[in-house]
């Protein structure tokens, strides 16, 4: 068995508004083995840029704080390093591919500067060194002609190739974790499974873990070993993909898989979407935060707010005795049993 590489505890990150405190991560705990792909997975705004951000000490502050918790890296709390020691680790051990390629490299810098610059400060390399180095990367991740780029700068690259070019960035320095935050966003569809494709074999060629953030649940199956399922900064869901994918335990994540289109069935008229709104983050309610959205929601639900369980494992036909909690699912939802009559495998 692999051994747990990032493991976070009770993470919380607040934003202070004029409107009120933003409990953008509130009290979340999950976790990276050496070499795996976990997806952090939910809609616009639950928390899962935030989380990434608050892994790397990239929080904007003062507006921002990490107020609890411990992100623990080969047995270090990131959260108690000094700047000095927290600057070797970003991009050394742990590596990040942002959200938005158009604005995450530096305009006025060369491709090859951008590329050299890390190995550099985090592997001591000389200039000479860390140009054959460069070109190596932009090889690997599919730009042809890399010593003709290197001297370019990022608005004479593609979009796709942007992407490719912050992958090679981020592998430059042959991190153990690299967290990739919706990394195929802003590109069309065919070039988003050549960037996936292209970012699992790196991956498993040299060895890194993965944490994918992402709302795009093609992607998730595809792609990722573990699945944890993020709403209104919480952890509702969790487990392998299979487990979540074939037998959902939450509203939620039920609604997702719901409203997702699917090739392999008759057509249907409609979609089902999630009615409602998400919560304001500054006025949680005291239960559960996806009540108000939720069609199986009891009175328990509005008052009291439901912890991560255990979820039992379907049946096999013909199996009389009563399944035994399936080890690593759970799901913070007070009407388990009762998704586990209503949900269909999809």
């Amino acid at each position: 068995m692999a051994g747990t590489l990032l493991d976070v505890r009770n993470l919380s990150t607040q934003f202070v508004t004029r409107g009120g405190v933003v409990r953008a991560v509130d009290d979340v705990s999950w976790d990276v083995k050496e070499g795996e792909t976990v997806a952090l997975v939910g809609e616009s705004g639950c928390g899962k840029s935030v989380s990434a951000l608050s892994i790397m000490r990239l929080v904007s502050q003062p507006a921002g704080q990490i107020t609890g918790g411990q992100v623990m890296f080969k047995g270090r709390d990131l959260l108690t390093l000094g700047e000095e020691e927290m600057r070797r680790v970003r991009g050394r051990e742990i590596a990040m591919i942002f959200q938005e390629p158009m604005t995450s490299l530096n305009p006025v810098l060369t491709v090859g500067r951008q590329l050299t610059e890390g190995l550099e400060i985090h592997l001591g390399q000389t200039p000479d060194q860390a140009r054959g180095r460069a070109m190596e990367l932009l090889a690997m991740v599919g730009i042809s002609d890399p010593e003709r780029r290197l001297p370019q700068y990022p608005h004479q690259f593609s979009g796709g190739m942007r992407q490719r070019m912050m992958i090679a960035m981020a592998l430059a320095c042959n991190p153990s974790l690299v967290l990739a935050d919706e990394p195929t966003t802003a590109l069309d569809v065919t070039i988003q499974a050549q960037i996936l494709e292209l970012m699992k074999d790196l991956s498993r060629r040299l060895g890194a873990a993965m944490l994918m953030i992402t709302h795009n649940l093609g992607v998730v199956a595809r792609y990722a070993d573990r699945v944890n399922v993020m709403y209104a900064g919480r952890i509702i869901e969790r487990g392998t993909a299979r487990e979540v994918y074939g037998n959902p335990r939450h509203p939620y994540t039920l609604g997702l898989l719901r409203s997702v289109p699917r090739l392999d069935e008759p057509r249907r008229g409609r979609l089902a979407p999630i009615d409602g709104q998400p919560p304001d983050l500054t006025r949680l309610p005291p239960g559960c935060s996806f009540a108000p959205r939720c069609a199986f929601r009891v009175e328990r639900c509005v008052s009291e707010r439901p912890p991560l369980r255990a979820v039992k494992a379907p049946a096999r036909a013909g199996e009389a005795r009563v399944p035994a909690p399936s080890e690593g699912h759970v799901s913070a939802c007070w009407e388990i049993e009762q998704l586990g009559k209503e949900a269909v495998a999809p």
